[in-house]
């Protein structure tokens, strides 16, 4: 770690005149003496910057494969098939083999069972990604759980132990790491739960960036409520402004990392449904407002919208040009048709794999701002909205 050291007038804290630790009536003078600013000079610092301008590359985006057993198991069970790991290995077989996929995938957000499999020929899957040019990613939290304090809401767990794992990850062929908290706009949210998710997702991309892992920083809006659009705008602007203070807190490089922001949306069971356009509008008003230019990507998880929705919102922001790749990140809002076309079926494979390469070039599109939903089968428009599960 270098030091910079500045002799003008500065405070630790960014932003509103924020300054914590001042006593009432306390002088607010300036003081005149130098201070030291650290500046990380990690040893993977040109390797994280790589990887992630890597996986913010044009036309493409993220395939989120990190679904815990349990989750994996509920998407099985929806075309009949037992939770069993062959079963699991088979499903994300099926994806991580697509040919031609990283054409339009850039990166590949595994579950830690998947980052030590293989194919049933003995292939790693970390080397089926890297034969398509696609970074290998790794969910690194260990889940939500109720936060004490707080009006029923969640923080996330995973902190301890993180480096060592995270080591692990990356001598395994990790290069990207996921970790995702949670904000509900019905519990408040109180301030304590935003802190908390701030905090955690700083502490994480410290030790991910010292570990050669690029973070994804993932505070999640969840869609429940039926609050209108203007209300998750405030209370996004305030999680982002949080997150990019503890960031900065904890020596993050921000052009080392990820976002994974949840679209600006109003509540799941408001009684007006917003557009493409006004999704868009309110979306870049709180990137613009709460993000820096210095990172390199954004990509939005597709929070319960159908295939089509997530595609054709994903397009309209990039109607107009923006100083961040804005991407996409999507678990179901790519695998919902995936799965039904396959049906657990060995003849199906192909077919399958079809479906999938069709819903990542709609992306790669949207992403490029050129996509049209003409054509789009019904299927495809079909909405999966679930309350409390936005993934």
């Amino acid at each position: 770690m270098a030091s910079l050291n500045l002799s003008a007038p500065s405070s630790r804290f960014v932003g509103g005149g924020r300054r914590p630790f001042d006593r009432a009536g306390a002088s607010a003078r300036p003081s005149a003496r130098p201070v030291s600013l650290p500046v990380r000079a990690g040893s993977y610092t040109d390797e994280l910057v790589k990887t992630a301008k890597t996986i913010a590359s044009p036309g493409r985006g993220i395939l989120a494969i990190d679904e815990s057993n349990a989750t994996c198991g509920k998407r099985l069970a929806s075309i009949g098939l037992d939770n069993t790991e062959t079963n699991r290995q088979a499903y994300r077989q099926l994806l991580l083999t697509t040919p031609g996929l990283g054409e339009y995938i850039s990166g590949s957000i595994l579950f830690e069972e998947t980052l030590y499999q293989s194919t049933t020929d003995g292939k790693k899957f970390v080397d089926c990604l890297r034969d398509e040019n696609i970074v290998p990613g790794i969910k690194v939290d260990k889940g939500l759980v109720p936060l004490p304090g707080s009006n029923n809401e969640s923080w996330c767990q995973g902190l301890d132990g993180l480096a060592s794992r995270s080591a692990e990850y990356y001598k395994q062929g990790a290069r990207f790491a996921k970790w995702r908290t949670v904000v509900s706009i019905p519990c408040g949210p109180s301030a304590l739960a935003v802190k908390e998710a701030a905090w955690g997702l700083a502490r994480y991309a410290s030790i991910s960036q010292d570990n050669g892992l690029v973070p994804i920083v993932e505070p999640e809006i969840l869609l429940d409520g039926d609050h209108p659009i203007e209300r998750t705008l405030e209370v996004a602007e305030k999680v982002w402004s949080e997150v990019f203070f503890y960031l900065a807190e904890n020596n993050v490089v921000f052009e080392g990392i990820l976002l994974k922001p949840s679209m600006v949306t109003p509540g799941a069971e408001h009684k007006v449904k917003a557009s493409p356009e006004t999704i868009a509008e309110y979306t870049l008003k709180m990137l613009n407002r709460r993000v820096p230019p210095a990172v390199p990507g954004i990509m939005f998880l597709s929070g319960g919208q159908s295939e089509v929705e997530a595609t054709l919102n994903l397009n309209a922001m990039n109607q107009t040009p923006n100083p961040w790749h804005v991407s996409f990140s999507y678990a179901r809002a790519l695998q919902n048709t995936v799965l039904k076309t396959w049906q657990g079926l060995p003849e199906n494979v192909k077919a399958a794999q079809t479906a999938l390469l069709v819903r990542a070039k709609a992306n790669s599109i949207a992403q490029l701002g050129r996509y049209s939903a003409e054509g789009e089968s019904e299927e495809a428009k079909t909405g999966m909205f679930q309350r409390g599960y936005t993934y």
